[in-house]
C-alpha cells in the first residue's frame, strides 16, 4: 500500500503579511520532514505538499487554526514515494498568475457547480433551466492533452495569462449559454470564471476542479488522465499515479 501521502490545496484569502507567513510556515513544514511547494500572496495560499500522513494532516490542522485559513479544503492522494525533491516556501504576487489585478477572488468567490450537479446537466445535456451547457478547460494546451471532460472547449493556451485574451476572443461562443470552467483543483478556474462574469458570460466554476471531479464521478463525462505538476506527472481517475508514469 502506498504509504506518501501527497495534499493540494488553495484559499483565496487576504493576507497582509505574506513575508513574516512565509518564515513561519516554512519552519513548520520543515519541521514535519514535508516536501513539496507553498505559494504566499496578498490574495491567498497555494500548496502541494507531501510526507507521512499524520505529519501531513497534523500541519493542515495547525494551518486552519489561523482564522485565515479555516475554510482550507484538501485534496488526498497517495504514492509510494514523495514526489517532490525538496520543499519551497514562495512568496508571490499572485498564487496563479493572471495578470488581471482586477480579478479578486479574496474579496469573494465565484459562484460554484458541484460535481454532482455537472453530472446530472451533462447526463441530461442541458442545465436545470434548460440552457446549453458548455465546459472551458482553463489548463494549458499540454495539460489538456493527458486527458479532459468529452466535448470541453479547448483554447489552446500556453500559459494563464492568455486565458483573458482567448476568452474575449471566443465570446460569442459563449454568449447565452450556461458556462462550466474546470482546473486541475479549482484555483484557474476560480479567476476564470470571474473573469468570464465580468465579460458578461453566465460563468460558474467546477467546485474542487477535476480531482474533486474524480472522487465524486469517477471517469464519468472524462476521458484520459490528470497532468499533475510533480514527479507522478498524471493521475488516474482513482487519483494514483497512472501506468507507466
Amino acid at each position: 500500500m502506498a504509504s506518501t501521502l501527497n495534499v493540494s490545496a488553495y484559499l483565496f484569502t487576504p493576507l497582509d503579511d505574506p513575508a513574516a507567513l512565509r518564515v513561519a510556515l516554512r519552519e513548520r513544514a520543515g519541521a514535519r520532514g514535508l516536501r513539496g511547494t507553498i505559494l504566499l500572496a496578498e490574495e491567498g495560499i497555494n500548496l502541494f505538499l507531501a510526507g507521512a500522513a499524520d505529519q501531513v494532516r497534523g500541519f493542515v490542522d495547525d494551518l486552519r487554526a489561523d482564522p485565515r485559513f479555516e475554510a482550507l479544503r484538501t485534496r488526498e492522494s497517495w504514492s509510494d514515494a514523495v514526489p517532490f525533491g525538496k520543499l519551497l516556501v514562495k512568496v508571490k504576487r499572485e498564487i496563479i498568475r493572471m495578470d488581471r489585478p482586477e480579478v479578486r477572488p479574496q474579496d469573494g468567490r465565484a459562484p460554484a457547480v458541484s460535481p454532482e450537479t455537472l453530472r446530472r446537466w451533462l447526463d441530461r445535456g442541458r442545465d436545470d433551466d434548460g440552457r446549453e451547457v458548455v465546459l472551458v478547460d482553463t489548463r494549458n494546451a499540454f495539460e489538456v492533452d493527458y486527458g479532459t471532460f468529452a466535448g470541453a472547449v479547448d483554447w489552446r493556451i500556453d500559459r494563464f495569462t492568455q486565458f483573458p485574451d482567448a476568452a474575449s476572443a471566443h465570446r460569442d461562443q459563449l454568449a447565452g449559454k450556461t458556462v462550466v470552467s474546470f482546473c486541475t483543483g479549482g484555483i484557474r478556474c476560480e479567476k476564470a470564471a470571474l473573469h468570464l462574469r465580468a465579460e458578461g458570460v453566465e460563468a460558474y466554476q467546477l467546485d474542487g476542479g477535476i480531482l474533486g471531479w474524480f472522487e465524486a464521478q469517477g471517469d464519468a463525462h472524462w476521458t484520459g488522465d490528470c497532468f499533475v505538476f510533480d514527479e507522478r506527472e498524471a493521475l488516474d481517475v482513482g487519483l494514483a499515479a497512472r501506468t507507466g508514469s
